[in-house]
Order: C-alpha cells, then structure tokens, then sequence
C-alpha cells in the first residue's frame, strides 16, 4: 500500500454528481436521492485495505445507528479490478453482506467521481450538508491499525451531530489516512503523486 493522506478539499463545495450501481440491489444510486436528507455523507472505501479492514465493523455501526436519522450515507469504491479483484462488485457485494450494511455501496468502475470528490485514500469521508455543501472531510477518528486506539468514529459523529443539530462544523478537521486508491494506469488525477502531494504518500507496496 502506498499510506496517503485526503487532499482536504475545500469546506463549501458542493457535492459532486454521481449515478453509480450498488453492488447489492444492482439499482442506480445518485446524489438526487439524497436530495431531502439534512446531511450526506460519502465514503470512499475498498475492502482489501488494512485501513478499512481496521473500522469496518464502526462503518457497519453507524449506518446501523442513524438508519432512522436524516442522514443519508452511501459508501464507493473506485478501485482497479484489474490489480486489486478483492475490490470487484462480486467481492463487494460479499463485503457489504459480512457487515449487514444499511446503506448502498457503490461501484465506480470509470473511477471518474472518486476524481470529482478529489477522493484519495481509503477511508476517505465526506459530509454534507442540507444544501449539498461540504462541512466535514478527513478522518473517522486518531485509531489505525495497530495504533492501540480505539475505533470510536468520534471526529465523523461530532460533525455529523453537528449538521444534524443545525450547528457549524467550527474545529480543526484532521486528514484521514489510508491506502491509496488504486487508479488504472493511465487514469491517474492530476493531484496523485504531484509534486504538492508527494509528502502525503509514504511507500510500502501490497
């Protein structure tokens, strides 16, 4: 893996479009959906990652906890089958079954909107807000694998309590850290392994 840091995109974009199929249902899952929720969160995963590996069973927890909240969440992966078949629909599908997910998990085969959410690692998290403007993006909490913290989500539940209840995300947002996500060659983003961005990734290949 290559340990690689969220670019931080800035807080007040609006959310990117998105039509992607969840590797579930199979059915079309868009950012319309979410239209009337309070708050949306969008997290970019893949389930070979250590990183993910490490908070899945939180992942699982808080689609459990706010099914019945006016948060809407839907998680996507975006990485190249090819190199990485642990991460194709069939072994997704598997993935969200084990965790008894409440919510879509999608497939971005073209890996084209991980590029317009400026997704770079794996977990990468990004909420919104009423409005589809972003409030919150980086980390799910200080645990990594074997940091010896535990897995809380509380850096992602303090600002998702905060959208919910009307309140402005005002404290320091720390960037998530994780796997890289593993582009098709040749369809690399311009913000992978640039000159700015070299400092945020660290080499160990799996």
């Amino acid at each position: 893996m290559a340990k690689t840091f969220s670019t931080m995109l800035p807080l007040g974009t609006l959310a990117p479009n998105f039509q992607l199929p969840d590797v579930v249902s199979g059915q079309t899952v868009s950012l319309a959906d979410f239209a009337n929720k309070k708050a949306l969160l969008v997290i970019f995963l893949s389930r070979h990652c250590p990183y993910v590996q490490h908070i899945k069973f939180e992942l699982a927890k808080l689609g459990q906890e706010y099914t019945q909240s006016n948060l809407g969440i839907v998680a996507i992966s975006a990485n190249d089958v090819n190199t990485h078949p642990d991460d194709a629909p069939e072994s997704l599908q598997a993935f969200a079954e084990e965790l008894d997910l409440t919510y879509p998990l999608l497939f971005d085969e073209t890996q084209a909107t991980a590029k317009n959410f400026f997704a770079a690692c794996t977990p990468d998290f990004f909420l919104f807000d009423a409005n589809q403007r972003l409030v919150y993006r980086g980390q799910l909490d200080d645990s990594r694998p074997q940091s010896g913290i535990p897995v809380t989500g509380k850096d992602l539940r303090a600002a998702i309590a905060d959208v919910l209840a009307g309140r402005d995300v005002t404290w320091e947002q720390k960037p998530s850290i994780g796997c890289n996500i593993k582009w098709k060659l040749g369809n690399e983003p311009v913000y992978y392994k640039t000159p700015a961005l070299a400092k945020l990734t660290e080499g160990i290949a799996v």
